[in-house]
Parts: C-alpha cells; sequence; structure tokens
C-alpha cells in the first residue's frame, strides 16, 4: 500500500484518505492500485461496514497526476485506474465521500458513485476533460446529466469551468455543507451510524437503488474509456498535455 493512499479501519469504517499534499493529492497508477485493493479488501470483510474516502481540508484531489499518466497511460480494462473505476461504481456497502477544496477531473467523477458526500464550503468542483483534449470518465457522461440536467450537465462537461459547493448541494451532488474543519468528522459520524445498521438491509436498499442503471454505467464506463484511451494519443491531448508541462495556453486552432 503507497503511503499516497492511506487506510484505517475502526469501528466498522474503512477510511481512505488522499496523502499526497506535496502534489494536491494528484492520482498516480500506484494510488489507483490501492484504492482498488482498499475496495475489494473492505467488500470482503464482514468486520467493515462502510467506507469513508476523504482528502485534506485544504484540498480532496487535483486529478491524474499528469507526468505519471502520460509514462503509464491506461493499457486496458486491467489497468489501475480502470479497477478503481469499476471497484467504485459496484461496491456494495455505503461509500461516504469528505470533500474539501479542489476536486479536479476524476476527484469530483467518483463522488457520482458514492452514496453520501458531505462538502467544506471551500469545496470546487470541476471536470476539465474536454479542455484537455479528452471525454468524461467514471460513466459521467451518464450519470452527470442524469442528476443536474441536461443544460448544466453540458455547462460543467463542456466548459469545464469550477463549480462551488452550493451549487454542488443544489444539484444534489452533495447533501451537506459544512466548514472544512468538520466535514471529514461529520462524515465520520455518519458514517458510524450505518455501521451500527444491518449490512444486509443496508446493502440490498442499495442494490434496489442502483439496480436499473448497473449495467447501462458499466457500459458507458467502458465506452468512455475506449474513447479517452484513444483521444490521449490524439492531437488536441497532446498539445493540451504539452502545454501543461510548460505552463502555457493550449493552441487548439490546428488541432
Amino acid at each position: 500500500m503507497t503511503q499516497d493512499i492511506l487506510t484505517h479501519a475502526e469501528g466498522g469504517v474503512l477510511t481512505v484518505t488522499l496523502n499526497r499534499l506535496d502534489r494536491k493529492n494528484s492520482i498516480t497508477s500506484a494510488m489507483y492500485g490501492a484504492m482498488a485493493d482498499a475496495l475489494q479488501a473492505a467488500e470482503a470483510d464482514t468486520a467493515l461496514r462502510a467506507v469513508v474516502l476523504q482528502g485534506h481540508e485544504t484540498i480532496f484531489s487535483a486529478g491524474n497526476d499528469i507526468g505519471d499518466f502520460l509514462n503509464q497511460p491506461p493499457a486496458g480494462q486491467d489497468s489501475p485506474v480502470f479497477r478503481f473505476l469499476r471497484g467504485i461504481a459496484q461496491f456494495p456497502k455505503p461509500l461516504i465521500a469528505a470533500v474539501c477544496g479542489p476536486a479536479v477531473g476524476v476527484g469530483t467523477t467518483m463522488l457520482f458513485h458514492c452514496d453520501l458526500v458531505f462538502a467544506g464550503d471551500n469545496a470546487a468542483f470541476s471536470m476539465p476533460f474536454v479542455n484537455l483534449g479528452l471525454c468524461p470518465e467514471a460513466a459521467s457522461s451518464l450519470l452527470v446529466p442524469q442528476m443536474f440536467g441536461y443544460h448544466r450537465a453540458a455547462e460543467a462537461l463542456l466548459l469545464g469551468e469550477p463549480f462551488m459547493a452550493e451549487a454542488a448541494l443544489e444539484a444534489g451532488l452533495v447533501n451537506r455543507v459544512l466548514p472544512p474543519t468538520e466535514a471529514s468528522n461529520y462524515a465520520q459520524a455518519q458514517a458510524r451510524k450505518l455501521a451500527a445498521k444491518p449490512i444486509t438491509s443496508l446493502v440490498e436498499t442499495k442494490r434496489l437503488m442502483k439496480k436499473h442503471l448497473q449495467g447501462a454505467v458499466l457500459q458507458q464506463m467502458q465506452e468512455e474509456g475506449a474513447s479517452f484511451s484513444r483521444m490521449l494519443r490524439e492531437p488536441a491531448a497532446r498539445e493540451a498535455f504539452t502545454a501543461f508541462m510548460e505552463k502555457r495556453r493550449p493552441d487548439f486552432s490546428k488541432v
């Protein structure tokens, strides 16, 4: 388990913490693998009844680590990132997120697979895939329009601009907005409430709520993954990532 992902189990709750503050909790292939493994272990462990995902009170995640992503692009559906995305989409037990500060790209899209999301009032969500010459992932092209409505989804996914915690609350992505110093503790308290309930009832209730979309989510995730991998090799993405590494504005006029 990489030290960039910390896990702690107590009172029936597994807490998974993004712990790479020096790089704004940007996620590497190893971190995706560690989170996928943690979810798989939590699913199998009968003592664990809920999982909390969290970052730091100043930042949740800056999304993919660009350098690592370019050096180790996803190589098929068994790559760590796709293992994590399938794992979070199919996780049968309650999944809770505490989100403070920026949540970029997958830092936002993973939240559509959580059952409860509690945000600090400093949270800023964004899905800037188009700005990188890419397409949405984590079945967000299906789940964002479903939750937000088409026009607000188009604003979030086509413009890729940040939206704040209150807007996420209004759209239904967030359950409650709290001071950043309180979000994690509140998520833990809700997780402990869930852990005290019968696990069979929790799992069956979640299954029934999600079953009508489960197949479509996995199919959309696979289609997005194929498009994402293809677009990663195309001129627009190459220009976007080169511009990012060179700290300049990308020029898409010739791609």
